[in-house]
């Protein structure tokens, strides 16, 4: 077995050595060379050293152990320096601003200093009345650890792909150290076999390290201030704390638990390794810890200044009104570790709809009504509405009528308003958390502040949707300028022939040019008519008397051409309104033509007409594919948004829903997705 041992070692030796050569030769790109050189020249150095007292029966194996802290040293000075390169844009930024390497320095030096100077040490055993080297090299793999997570988690993610293999390295060191002292401290002896296995190890993990060569060129990042790194060490510390317990008690075990203390042992290091496994795999349990350490170690839980920068250099980066609904309900569910929520955003009308819907957990409310009680309360007073202090004391939330939320499941959590200039734009729901708890003043201050700048994002980009909007109409009238130039162009010729026509209609040269007239004329027509996509450009001044009942007529002729053919019903003769003819017939022929496009030749479309109280109520109704609430809600009224690509221009129905709001009228829609359409116009009697 010393054969086996020595040359484990001599591998590790041989690995090294290959890095550092292929680090020589590619020092230009390499952003980090000398911290990283650095470091391999003393992992090359440590496992020489380990070969050379494995083949030497007059030196121990605890001589290695100096050597070892060295170079758990050189790598935390490579794992700092990376971590300042990203955060700092420099080197030694985390080195000269922050205590902790300080504290790391100042322990691998007393440690190595002891290890190397062996009366001080056996003064320093004999006092603790043990040796503490195994104990100080758990330390060692669990300081090197928690660099590693810091450099890792505290890395914006574009940045992981150059550190990912060094970090994966590295971690494998510390790990593999963590077990072999870990198992040692338990039964207070190194562990041979382990020990042995070393050298391998470090030799397999170097391939990984050659990977990372050409990877370490890191850009400048923004530092995540110290709450974020605070919380990631808690969670860490108390992992190694943990299993330094287990070994404690395997320990005891070992030598007061009869014949099954070595199953035991087992049994204990099985069970600490599983509990940490799950300690970071289940977002419920770093949940309860991130509550359990928020409430009793820190007197403020949350740093506004890193929430606020960290949320405004991710809006910049939005640039739609989907990215944005999306990013607020998974920022807000993330800063109180909920698994979900929705967003109902205020639309043209001041209702609020269901936006965006990310593990909600109940089925929600697709429209809000612009008087619902809980709307009045939000722009009353702004407040949060939690729902564990609602059954608590409900006079809280007096008037805001939550009863109808709440039935769904008990899933509810969180109602957060989000204001503008104390005007209520949009509001998230949120679920219930992953950990029980109540929030207090530190969440309502977060969430508020978190909430206003969200508000402000969702206006801004609103504002940039409406200025598109607004150059696109610019170039739709730039288009009808041009339309009726053409326009003039032919009624003058058409006008031309008319005129001379009672002189000239005996005259076959001039029939001749006519009919050559006419048809440039159908071939001008047509070319504009392709360019209008069914949508018009005209634009009348004032208002007649009509009846609706010759319009609806009108239609079911100008349509009989298409695909089914309307059915026709007329419940009043009569139902007379003041309104443009030729712009209400074009209008109602466009939401028939669009139910017509959307149901199948061998289905119906019913056009009807009848007289309600004070109103004449036109209803289009089909059979068709129908329509989502969401698609109704966001993309239906929205101009140039069409589902027909180049076949439409996407502002038939905004203009109908303009041109009848214009005339004291309601357009209303009733779909569901494979059971049809129904619109609903409703129009002022006179």
């Amino acid at each position: 077995m010393v054969s086996y041992s020595l040359y484990s070692y001599l591998a590790a030796a041989f690995a090294y050595s290959v890095l550092f050569l292929l680090l020589i030769l590619n020092k230009k790109n390499n952003t980090v060379f000398y911290p990283f050189l650095t470091a391999v020249l003393f992992s090359f150095i440590w496992s020489a050293y380990s070969a050379h007292v494995l083949q030497d029966d007059n030196l121990y194996i605890f001589e290695t152990l100096a050597l070892e802290s060295l170079r758990n040293g050189a790598w935390y000075f490579f794992l700092s320096v990376l971590f300042s390169k990203q955060q700092f844009c420099n080197q030694y930024g985390f080195i000269k601003h922050y205590w902790q390497p300080k504290a790391m320095l100042a322990f691998i030096i007393v440690i190595s200093f002891l290890e190397f100077y062996s009366p001080l040490r056996y003064w320093v055993q004999s006092e603790l009345g043990f040796d503490f080297r195994l104990f100080a090299h758990i330390a060692f793999a669990i300081i090197g650890l928690l660099l590693i997570e810091q450099l890792y988690r505290n890395s914006l993610p574009e940045q992981r792909w150059n550190i990912k293999y060094v970090c994966i390295g590295a971690a494998g060191l510390f790990i593999f150290d963590f077990i072999v002292y870990s198992k040692s401290l338990l039964f207070s002896s190194l562990d041979s076999d382990l020990w042995k296995a070393r050298g391998v190890i470090n030799a397999l993990l170097v391939p990984l390290f050659i990977l990372s060569i050409n990877r370490l060129n890191i850009s400048p990042g923004t530092f995540s201030v110290s709450k974020k790194i605070i919380f990631h060490s808690t969670v860490l510390v108390g992992a190694g704390i943990y299993l330094l317990i287990m070994s404690l008690m395997g320990f005891y075990i070992r030598d007061y638990g009869g014949s099954w203390g070595g199953i035991a042992q087992i049994g204990f290091i099985f069970l600490a390794v599983l509990l940490l496994l799950v300690f970071f795999v289940s977002g419920r349990v770093r949940a309860l810890a991130k509550v359990y350490f928020s409430k009793h170690f820190f007197q403020h839980r949350y740093d506004y200044r890193e929430e606020w920068i960290k949320l405004s250099r991710t809006l910049a980066q939005l640039n739609s009104i989907d990215a944005v609904s999306g990013f607020i309900v998974k920022t807000l569910a993330d800063l109180v570790d909920s698994i979900g929520g929705g967003l109902w955003l205020k639309n043209d009308q001041g209702d609020f709809y269901l936006a965006e819907d990310i593990n909600l957990g109940f089925q929600p409310l697709q429209l809000i009504s612009r008087n619902d009680p809980v709307l009045t309360f939000f722009n009353k007073t702004n407040w949060v509405i939690d729902f564990v202090e609602y059954f608590n004391d409900p006079e809280i939330y007096a008037g805001a009528e939550l009863e109808k939320w709440y039935r769904h499941d008990n899933n509810i959590w969180l109602m957060i308003p989000l204001c503008l200039q104390n005007e209520l734009e949009a509001f998230v729901v949120l679920s219930k958390p992953r950990v029980a708890r109540q929030i207090d003043w530190q969440d309502h201050d977060l969430l508020k502040t978190v909430g206003m700048q969200l508000a402000n994002a969702l206006a801004l980009t609103r504002a940039s949707d409406d200025l598109s909007r607004s150059r696109q109409f610019e170039a739709y009238n730039r288009l009808s300028a041009f339309l009726v130039h053409d326009l003039k162009n032919l009624v003058a010729q058409i006008s031309l022939i008319v005129k001379n026509s009672e002189r000239h209609k005996n005259n076959p040269e001039f029939i001749d040019d006519s009919i050559e007239t006419l048809e440039n004329v159908v071939v001008k027509m047509e070319k504009i008519l392709s360019q209008l996509k069914k949508g018009g450009a005209k634009k009348e001044n004032g208002f007649q008397e009509v009846d609706l009942a010759d319009v609806l007529k009108d239609v079911a002729i100008q349509q009989s051409i298409n695909k089914p053919r309307l059915q026709l019903i007329l419940n009043s003769p009569k139902s007379i309104i003041r309104g443009d003819k030729e712009k209400l017939t074009s209008i109602i022929s466009h939401l028939a033509q669009n139910a017509q496009d959307a149901t199948a030749d061998a289905g119906w479309v019913r056009l009807e007409l009848y007289n309600a109280d004070t109103q004449a109520i036109v209803k289009i109704i089909d059979n068709g594919c129908g329509m989502d609430k969401q698609f109704i809600q966001q993309r239906l009224f929205k101009p140039f948004d069409t589902t027909k690509g180049n076949a439409g221009m996407g502002i038939g129905v905004y203009e109908a829903r303009e041109y009848i709001l214009q005339h004291s009228g309601q357009i209303l829609v009733d779909s569901e997705p494979g059971r049809g359409t129904t619109f609903t116009l409703k129009f002022p009697l006179i």
